[in-house]
């Protein structure tokens, strides 16, 4: 689950027309509120639809319909490569959006060397990532790392063009800590530091801060991001998902049942929306919560 996850979680913005580029207060961004720039109205309502009301089944259609309206949106594509392998592990999909993500970011840099460049990093991203699931990480880890260093150099060549954006430092926060958190002798530090000074929106880089504090076992940390992430968006399922995952670990750490009770609260409110979230995440999600019913029935 890490991996989809960090994967649904590094996915958000096409020129749209001269008019709009010299009046940017008028484009949809849900990153900036100032110096903002062109994101089609249908990839930002597929945007919010994922991360502020984890409706999966709205995003599919918004992005169905931005790939007519908004063909030149990186960001578009990058939620659909997304999706593709969130829902079912569509690896064809999966590349053929990874790819498109690459190909139209490429074609921005010229016009948007910010954005151009950042999601050119999200494009080798996900070829790496194709890489991994599809030779798996020992036969594919050569390439696979060629294509890593392709996302740090572009990566560095969008923080160049303004170090402190909010867009580049959600991105970057999100890779550097799962890097961090997996790899030995790496630090989360700087990570977590982009996420909660600099990265945007905010309740997006809570929740980045919640899984990184999850995976690192320091889950009063979790918790806390967790919850500022649900108070800014309380009609998202996923961060219930999240805080019940948080809850059963610590559940377990401590040995303590009325944690792990208060982990099957937050799984139950996930279910009730079952309907609109992909169909592989409520398996998983139907399998957790069935493990924490067995450790509350058969405690050890």
């Amino acid at each position: 689950m890490k991996k989809y996850q960090f994967l649904a979680a590094i996915a958000p913005t096409a020129a749209l027309t001269l008019s709009l580029l010299s009046n940017p207060t008028w484009a949809a961004d849900p990153f900036r509120t100032a110096n903002r720039h062109p994101i089609g109205d249908r990839t930002e309502a597929a945007f919010k639809a994922v991360f502020q009301d984890g409706n999966y089944t709205a995003a599919q259609d918004y992005l169905k319909q931005a790939e007519t309206s908004e063909p030149n949106e990186p960001l578009a594509y990058a939620m659909q490569a997304s999706l593709a392998y969130g829902s079912n592990k569509d690896l064809t999909s999966f590349n053929l959006y990874g790819n498109k993500t690459l190909e139209t970011a490429k074609q921005l840099i010229s016009t948007d060397p910010l954005r151009g460049n950042l999601y050119t990093a999200v494009g080798y991203f996900f070829q790496g990532a194709s890489v991994l699931a599809r030779d798996g990480t020992v036969k594919g880890a050569p390439e696979a790392l060629t294509k890593l260093r392709l996302v740090y150099e572009y990566l560095d060549k969008a923080q160049s063009v303004s170090a402190n954006d909010p867009e580049i430092n959600l991105i970057r926060g999100y890779m550097d800590l799962m890097l961090a958190v997996n790899l030995p002798f790496s630090s989360p530090d700087q990570a977590i530091e982009r996420l909660e000074k600099l990265a945007a929106p905010k309740y997006l880089a809570d929740r980045g801060l919640a899984i990184g504090y999850r995976d690192l076992e320091q889950y009063s940390d979790a918790l806390a991001a967790v919850n500022r992430a649900i108070e800014a968006t309380p009609n998202n399922p996923e961060l219930f998902y999240l805080k019940a995952q948080i809850l059963a670990e610590q559940s377990k750490a401590q040995n303590n049942v009325s944690i792990l009770k208060e982990s099957l609260q937050n799984f139950d409110k996930v279910i009730a929306k079952k309907a609109q979230l992909l169909p592989n995440l409520v398996k998983q999600i139907e399998r957790e919560r069935g493990k924490a019913v067995s450790r509350l029935t058969n405690p050890r």
